[in-house]
């Protein structure tokens, strides 16, 4: 039976994650307006970028909901209907930039799972085992590819007020975990080792969840490096791929709505102190962010209403 203390648990964490994303993006719109004419430049050299390397790009971007679909295969151990699997990634990336945190990816993912027949702690224990696998993948490239562009990664100044806003956004993301949500968490994530036991004992079943985990990381690596050969950024296929896991995993600190502004800086500071030309940098962010989040968006939303409507959801 839900009491009224259960709702009012239930309504609070809901008001902070929302505060916290509007002051990112807060933050994102009075960076765009400050740098407005290297936008301005960045967008036109991407109007005249190279096609051929753009419509690789667009390839790989495509590539990465087939990775998601086999990496959250690889989650479950039992068998879900390919064709629907498939769409729901396509719709949940899109969801994913109306939420913050991955809230919107994580809800259609959880409910498609649902409703494949699996009970709601089996349905967020695979979600915690496709995430788990998904970081530690990224942490593998970076350690693999850092020896390999020795001196890439450099800690870039950074102001002081930059510092205290990252320092209160964790604070308040560590108030909300040691709060009212830490028992739901345990709760969902109790039977988490028990799946990781599962989908291990099953060698398809652990080579999709890595190789699915591993193919999502390396093509959207490869969307960026391909919007950099279109825009002439110098700059390695290696070195772009590295920042990208970096800055990628830096930005996922930040719960805003698909990394929207946090991704988004980070991408762009971290080709920039490396080397590459202001307005380069933010051809190659506006065109890799065009690709993955801005043309797929609203048929992502509309796959995603006709999957709720045929209750796949």
């Amino acid at each position: 039976m839900t009491t009224p203390a259960d709702l009012a648990v239930g309504r609070r964490p809901a008001y902070w994650p929302t505060l916290v994303c509007l002051a990112v993006l807060l933050g994102a719109a009075y960076l765009a307006r400050r740098h407005w004419p290297v936008l301005e430049t960045g967008a036109r050299r991407l109007a005249a970028a190279d096609q051929g390397w753009l419509l690789a790009a667009a390839a790989a971007a495509m590539g990465t909901w087939a990775a998601s679909a086999l990496a959250q295969q690889g989650a479950v151990a039992r068998r879900l209907p390919g064709p629907r699997l498939l769409a729901a990634q396509f719709a949940a990336s899109a969801a994913n930039h109306l939420l913050p945190a991955g809230l919107g990816a994580g809800a259609v993912n959880l409910r498609f799972l649902m409703r494949c027949g699996l009970p709601a702690g089996r349905s967020a224990g695979a979600l915690a085992v496709k995430a788990t696998a998904g970081a530690v993948i990224r942490l593998a490239l970076i350690a693999a590819l850092a020896p390999l562009c020795p001196g890439l990664l450099r800690v870039p100044h950074v102001s002081p007020a930059a510092v205290a806003a990252v320092l209160g956004v964790a604070t308040v993301a560590a108030a909300l975990l040691a709060g009212p949500l830490r028992p739901r968490c345990r709760r969902a994530l109790a039977g988490v080792p028990a799946d990781i036991r599962a989908v291990h004992a099953r060698p398809a079943r652990a080579a999709a969840l890595w190789g699915g985990s591993l193919a999502f990381a390396a093509l959207h690596a490869l969307v960026l490096i391909a919007v950099t050969r279109a825009v002439g950024l110098p700059l390695a296929p290696l070195q772009v791929a590295l920042l990208y896991l970096a800055a990628s995993s830096a930005a996922a600190l930040l719960p805003t709505p698909g990394g929207l502004g946090s991704l988004d800086a980070a991408l762009a500071l971290a080709l920039t102190t490396s080397g590459a030309p202001a307005a380069t940098a933010a051809s190659a962010v506006l065109g890799y962010r065009l690709l993955t989040v801005w043309l797929p968006l609203l048929p992502g939303l509309l796959v995603l209403a006709l999957l709720v409507r045929r209750k796949a959801l």
